[in-house]
């Protein structure tokens, strides 16, 4: 049973503000109604109480939790889980925080969500980056909630994501653009063109991985996007390029004098023998002159995807040789093209098999031609 009060204050005069007091798991909770209506009072009395009757969670002083305090508790969890990338995550935060800076996260509900988004939109970010933002405020509300600091789990809607990209490379355009860039980065585009691999994920790879005998590649776990290792086997193709790759390492150790762990180092200028890792010039001037002008690196992971389902490799081991982790996110890259859509007119253009004659239209029995079916 609940009671009101006003408390005293130090010079022993009654406060002005009405207080309820009330038991939540056998332990007694004061809160103050902000009011100096008894009236008030016993009102929010009653609706705690009908709270507590349901069994639902109340949070008193969830008015005073602030969004810092909340990243804070939420930076915390990372570092303590291990289950986000800081780094990521420290890119994602900075713009929430010069949004949120000061709010207390109780007020944090739809309109304000709009005035952040209508405010991103603005700055020109794209709906996926806004959405990602979003994901990591919803993130840190819902583990409020968990620590008791909010009453309510949110429900914020974000806005729709763009349309999934639908770049690929056919093998006349992969080729126009490998012409134009260096033979060592030939062999890394190689390994994200065949197997599906992130551009990082090949420019960060070190010989050890690299099995020439074997004929193998491999992915340490943990330095992946999903944290898991993989292994590929080589094609000739990639295993002639690698090799000749090695070759070029090896041969810029014996001029520099010492050794190069990195299968893609920088071969030539100051930084010569420390690894590479980006070629984002090269790219969009080799892409231009090939004529595909706008071309991303990550349109040859959809390529290998694409390449896959053409030749029936089963998903679940295409999946395993890309690293997507759910098919949901693997079936986006799946793009069927132009000229897969044109491949399959032709297939349905002719008959079943030789024996079953083809519809012809009405015109032609017409012309008294004996062979002519109807098409009505």
């Amino acid at each position: 049973m609940g009671s009101i009060y006003r408390p005293k204050l130090k010079s022993g005069a009654l406060c002005a503000i009405w207080w309820v007091q009330y038991y939540q798991d056998g332990r007694p909770v004061r809160e103050s109604t902000h009011s100096t209506e008894e009236a008030a009072a016993k009102q929010l009395l009653k609706i705690r109480e009908g709270a507590l009757a349901k069994g639902e969670l109340i949070v008193p002083r969830q008015d005073r939790v602030t969004y810092e305090q909340a990243e804070q508790d939420l930076r915390a969890h990372y570092v303590a889980t291990g289950s986000r990338d800081l780094a990521e995550y420290d890119r994602r935060v900075p713009h929430l925080m010069r949004f949120f800076k000061g709010w207390r996260i109780a007020t944090i509900d739809q309109p304000a969500v709009n005035r952040y988004i209508a405010g991103r939109q603005a700055q020109g970010r794209k709906p996926a980056t806004i959405r990602r933002e979003l994901g990591t405020l919803t993130k840190m509300l819902n583990l409020a909630y968990e620590n008791h600091k909010l009453a309510r789990r949110p429900v914020l809607h974000k806005p729709k994501e763009d349309t999934v990209r639908e770049g690929f490379f056919e093998p006349e355009q992969f080729a126009a653009v490998c012409a134009r860039l260096p033979e060592d980065l030939q062999a890394a585009l190689a390994i994200m063109h065949t197997f599906g691999w992130r551009k990082r994920e090949a420019l960060g790879l070190e010989r050890r991985q690299l099995d020439l005998a074997a004929g193998t590649l491999r992915l340490d776990a943990g330095s992946t996007k999903n944290d898991e290792g993989r292994i590929v086997y080589l094609t000739p193709e990639v295993k002639a390029l690698l090799t000749a790759q090695v070759a070029r390492v090896q041969a810029l150790e014996k001029r520099l004098g010492k050794i190069i762990p990195y299968l893609f180092p920088h071969l030539t200028g100051r930084l010569a023998g420390t690894r590479r890792d980006d070629f984002r010039k090269a790219w969009a001037t080799a892409c231009k002159a090939a004529g595909v002008a706008g071309r991303t690196r990550h349109d040859l992971r959809r390529t290998a995807v694409r390449t896959m389902e053409q030749r029936g490799v089963p998903r679940s081991v295409a999946m395993k040789l890309t690293g997507h982790k759910t098919e949901s996110v693997y079936k986006r890259y799946a793009i069927v093209s132009p000229a897969d859509l044109q491949e399959a007119a032709r297939k349905l253009a002719g008959p079943l098999d030789a024996t079953q004659p083809r519809l012809q239209p009405r015109s032609a029995r017409r012309l008294g031609n004996p062979m002519a079916k109807s098409v009505d």
